[in-house]
């Protein structure tokens, strides 16, 4: 498979009609039991909130607890439609309970640009805090119990294939190398030695977050600090079709969560230590 050849200095491919999706989105969660929140944002909207309690288990048993969030950017539409499609197949773990950000930047996907229709780059303020959709994605997660795992789904216009960020500062069994193994199955890999400036190896970065010196934090970076110690960033080839750039994000997902070895294991194991067992 090669790339469409569509992106020249911005990202050129399809694009969403962010509403449709999200109503598609709500309908997925309100048909399956979720909770929904609307967060009111200043010139904004509102933001949506996912919230899903355990399925199995209970009797007073410690939880996984596990975050993915995604449309952060108004340019990488891949990643809200692996979240409708990945709820409307309701195949996540029975034992754990889930919180979801479906569209982090409502206003950029109408753009299609990277920033928020005040032109503003939101995985970046996640130290300042300056901008209104930050700020109120913030406050809720301040309400929030802390994670055991935290994914964030995104898109690279530039990249040669699929690559991931972990990380994993605790040095928790990571999932990493079979989440690549899996994905290869659907869309071609990022294998460069350097991606985004960082050293790589087969698809996958794992860089040593500097917090105290970078000023700009992503939305990574600020899980890491209040919300969890193991995330992933699951960057999908926005060069490629759609259709595969979201089967991509779907395969990562559910491999992470529901595959053979599954993480949620290993957060289940974090969930224990937790609550002292």
């Amino acid at each position: 498979m090669r790339k469409l050849g569509r992106n020249h200095g911005a990202y050129h491919g399809e694009t969403i009609q962010i509403e449709t999706v999200l109503a598609r989105v709500l309908a997925a969660a309100r048909r399956h039991n979720w909770s929904v929140q609307a967060l009111p944002v200043a010139g904004v909207g509102q933001l949506y909130t996912l919230h899903r309690r355990p399925v199995s288990g209970g009797g007073g048993e410690p939880v996984p607890r596990i975050y993915l969030s995604t449309g952060m950017h108004g340019d990488e539409p891949a990643g809200p439609l692996a979240l409708c499609e990945l709820l409307w197949e309701n195949r996540w773990p029975s034992q754990a309970e889930l919180w979801v950000c479906p569209c982090l930047n409502p206003t950029g996907f109408p753009l299609n640009r990277r920033e928020n229709a005040a032109g503003a780059d939101l995985n970046r303020d996640y130290r300042a805090r300056r901008t209104p959709e930050v700020r109120a994605h913030t406050a809720w997660l301040e309400r929030q119990p802390r994670f055991d795992l935290a994914i964030c789904l995104h898109e690279d216009w530039e990249s040669h294939g699929f690559y991931l960020y972990e990380l994993n500062p605790d040095g928790q069994p990571s999932a990493a190398e079979r989440i690549i193994a899996a994905v290869a199955a659907v869309c071609p890999i990022d294998r460069s030695a350097e991606i985004e400036g960082r050293p790589a190896g087969g698809g996958i970065i794992r860089p040593v977050p500097d917090l105290a010196g970078r000023p700009d934090w992503p939305e990574a970076f600020y899980l890491l600090a209040h919300q969890t110690r193991h995330s992933y960033t699951f960057e999908a080839p926005s060069d490629f079709p759609l259709a595969t750039r979201v089967t991509a994000l779907v395969t990562a997902v559910g491999t992470l969560l529901t595959g053979e070895g599954a993480a949620v294991r290993d957060a289940q194991t974090v969930a224990d230590g937790r609550a002292g067992r």
